[in-house]
């Protein structure tokens, strides 16, 4: 029962709005588990990796954007920085920044290395000019996959690669097979977060995020944007028409979504599909496929 929402309008209402499925529920509500009846789409349940914040303090994230050059709203002139972003701190206005980028991706990069509480979400809104950070209690959040958005030529990174490897996984495996003796040594989730390998986004940052649905995905996007970059008109179209024909042949090839040549790159992948199902949809044996 903890993880059971209460929408608080009246049971007899007609209004079919509130009680339908949302897209922004993703990942969040489970689309399956509801009542009949009165409360059908009112109570709702919470989906298996969702997470509800508990809130962080705010004030160190202040002192750590005035010492990266951020104006403090007290002092700011307008006439000075006509285009300077302005920085929201949980609803409230803080401050404006000159290089908002430069901030963004500092503040983003102290989230991944966990100087900043994991939960923190920091949404950048180019269009009007507004960097939002909330760090307060009650707001639902999922875990991703994070994708690295540089190239490391050093560390043998690419853009668009998922940052968890392999590594973490043996790893991962490896202790799941011996436990460490000291619970403080233990690696598991906390680990993968403290490596910036998955990162929780709530609703509000998730607009600002591309995710891909599955890591093959991710890869197979790669692949197809080096091969846009490297092959000439007619290699390429010789390569679709192969694909259309392994396709034709293979009746149950599972269906991928087309590249879309807009897309600059996925910020973020889905841990798994199943993962928008709450706990008494998950227990369903083979829930994506019909009842024959």
């Amino acid at each position: 029962h903890l993880r059971r929402t209460n929408t608080p309008i009246g049971r007899d209402g007609k209004l079919a709005k509130p009680r339908q499925l949302h897209n922004t529920h993703w990942g969040l509500v489970c689309p399956a588990e509801t009542p009949e009846g009165q409360a059908c789409g009112l109570v709702k349940n919470l989906s298996l990796m969702c997470y509800v914040s508990v809130g962080s303090p705010a004030e160190p994230l202040i002192e750590f954007m005035i010492n990266r050059g951020m104006e403090v709203v007290e002092e700011y002139e307008p006439t000075r920085y006509p285009h300077a972003t302005k920085i929201f701190v949980n609803g409230s206005w803080v401050g404006v920044h000159a290089d908002p980028k430069h901030l963004v991706n500092q503040v983003l990069d102290t989230r991944r290395k966990s100087y900043v509480q994991f939960e923190v979400s920091l949404v950048r809104d180019i269009r009007d000019r507004e960097f939002k950070i909330f760090s307060d209690a009650g707001r639902v959040m999922r875990p991703v996959f994070t994708v690295h958005q540089e190239d490391d030529y050093e560390n043998n990174i690419t853009k668009g690669q998922l940052v968890l490897t392999k590594e973490h996984v043996n790893r991962l495996a490896q202790e799941q097979a011996e436990p460490p003796a000291n619970p403080a040594d233990k690696f598991g989730w906390d680990g993968l977060i403290r490596e910036g390998a998955v990162e929780y986004l709530d609703a509000e940052e998730e607009e600002t995020a591309m995710i891909c649905m599955t890591p093959e995905d991710l890869e197979l996007y790669r692949e197809q944007k080096n091969d846009e970059a490297t092959l000439t008109e007619e290699e390429k179209r010789a390569k679709a028409e192969a694909e259309k024909r392994e396709q034709e042949e293979d009746r149950n090839k599972r269906l991928k979504t087309k590249v879309n040549p807009t897309t600059h790159m996925y910020t973020h992948c889905e841990i798994h599909p199943s993962m928008i199902l709450g706990i008494c949809a998950s227990i369903i044996p083979f829930p994506d496929h019909n009842q024959v």
